[in-house]
């Protein structure tokens, strides 16, 4: 969300804005979002009901956190039961979410779900299509916790259940979160090589947060754009994967299979419909819908169905249920910690074995450095929160930012402890671990830290399958379809410099 010098102003020119949020509460399950209308500070329009920080808070540094500040220093927005949102909140929106997406993300919800589940069950075979449900290895902690299961029980359990429902297949993301993060690896090497004063390819930023994405796409805009790894992220290479490789392997017409993405956080909704996303060769929109772990949890509260544990599916048919693993570094999907592994090899030959995370201006800006012989070889960040963004992107602006990488989360890790120096990431999601008033449930997500750093890691280039994705999908790592189908580009819709001009 933009914001200008001074309390209170409103700079000539603003255009009106309606937001639709869908983080709404969503009541009965199978009922859409209520979609209230919603605007950011800048409009004109009195029906606004966006409440922005007091002026005591908009001063505060944002190098400086207070208690206030933490409760508040959220990746997407809170439940809307009091209207009230901040602007550490408004990470996800163009400082608006227009009308046209507010009707298609009231479809990002259980009773779109439902409705193709009715639909196959009805005579009319032209209708009926093949559900398909891929579940991100970050919800599934989530569930382990909620109904006090192993990893592994939660996966089977929830597997078991979507069947019980009606859905044809349950896959694992990790697969896809493998091949985000190769590619990933293979640019920025590329872009170190390619960096000079003249074309500043660095530092490169992860682009596997949907609500950081477009915050850059809608409102940061250049400087910032070209630094974003084109990579996709593991739920657009997942649509991929889906709608391309796998309905060739089933002889399935794209349009004949319903994705669902079942997902620690609502921003992930906004990546489903992102403009001029098509994930697959064929043009076809890879997601066709995102539900919260939180919404599939209530769902099955609400459900009286018997249920049979199931073996999770995977996307080569006769390969039995791979155990259930995860990425190194912190809660997300392990960028960081592992092109840095990659690049230190790669660039300077020398093996990384532990990453040493250093804390530095607060709890969520962390730095990884290779040194040798006293010269800082690498210099790489995490930044997570609007807090730390906001900081990242004032110093890239000036030419400041001394890093070759950083990986960038919308959600902040929660509270530091001692034992652990990364913590929350993508487990923070609100999609999952906020109570009925909307702040973060402390308990369960320390609950699901621990159940996620006990599931075991496997690196991406250890995997068999990935290998064989790559020659016999993509016709091999160098080919042109990798460039086309693992890969993405952004666009500026509106050029705000002043948006960098932050006063709290």
């Amino acid at each position: 969300m933009k914001t200008t010098k001074g309390r209170g102003s409103l700079a000539s020119g603003r255009r009106r804005c309606s937001s639709l949020p869908y983080f709404t509460q969503l009541g009965c399950v199978g009922l859409p979002p209520v979609l209230l209308q919603m605007k950011c500070e800048h409009c004109t329009r009195k029906e606004c009901s966006k409440k922005s920080k007091t002026d005591d808070q908009e001063n505060v540094s944002t190098d400086v956190s207070s208690p206030a500040q933490e409760n508040e220093e959220k990746g997407e927005f809170h439940k809307l039961a009091d209207s009230k949102i901040f602007l550490s909140d408004c990470l996800a929106c163009d400082s608006c979410v227009t009308v046209e997406e507010g009707v298609q993300l009231s479809q990002q919800s259980a009773k779109d779900f439902f409705h193709v589940l009715n639909l196959n069950k009805k005579c009319d075979t032209s209708k009926h299509r093949v559900l398909v449900v891929s579940v991100c290895p970050q919800s599934l902690p989530y569930f382990a916790a909620k109904f006090n299961l192993s990893v592994t029980d939660a996966s089977r359990r929830l597997c078991g259940f979507l069947k019980s429902l009606g859905v044809h297949y349950v896959f694992d993301t990790t697969i896809a979160a493998d091949f985000s993060i190769l590619e990933s690896q293979k640019e920025f090497v590329r872009r170190y090589h390619q960096h000079s004063e003249e074309q500043r390819e660095l530092p490169m930023l992860t682009s596997a947060c949907p609500g950081w994405v477009r915050y850059a796409e809608r409102v940061l805009g250049h400087p910032v754009i070209p630094h974003l790894c084109t990579a996709k992220s593991p739920q657009q290479v997942m649509g991929s994967l889906v709608k391309d490789y796998f309905a060739r392997q089933q002889n399935l017409s794209p349009e004949k299979i319903f994705h669902v993405v079942v997902a620690p956080c609502y921003d992930k909704k906004l990546e489903a419909l992102r403009e001029g996303l098509s994930t697959t060769l064929n043009g076809a929109r890879g997601t066709d819908c995102v539900l919260t772990s939180g919404e599939i949890a209530q769902i099955m509260e609400q459900s009286d169905l018997s249920v049979k544990d199931t073996a999770v599916d995977t996307l080569f048919g006769d390969v039995k249920e791979e155990a259930v693993r995860r990425h190194d570094g912190v809660s997300s999907d392990g960028h960081l910690a592992h092109v840095f592994r990659h690049a230190a090899k790669e660039l300077f030959g020398e093996h990384v074995e532990e990453i040493t995370y250093r804390a530095l201006r607060n709890k969520d800006f962390h730095e990884v450095t290779l040194e040798k012989n006293g010269e800082v070889l690498l210099r790489f960040a995490a930044a997570y929160g609007f807090r730390n963004i906001q900081n990242m992107i004032l110093k890239l602006k000036k030419g400041k930012f001394p890093y070759h990488f950083v990986e960038v989360l919308a959600c902040p890790r929660g509270k530091k402890r001692s034992t652990c120096v990364y913590l929350s990431g993508c487990l923070n999601g609100r999609g999952q671990a906020q109570r009925e008033d909307g702040h973060t449930d402390r308990a369960l997500l320390r609950q699901m830290e621990g159940i996620y750093s006990g599931i075991p890691v496997r690196p991406p280039e250890s995997s068999a399958h990935v290998q064989e994705l790559y020659q016999e999908w993509l016709e091999g790592t160098e080919s042109p379809k990798v460039q086309e189908v693992l890969h993405t580009t952004y666009q500026s819709l509106e050029a705000c410099t002043d948006s960098l001009d932050i006063k709290w």
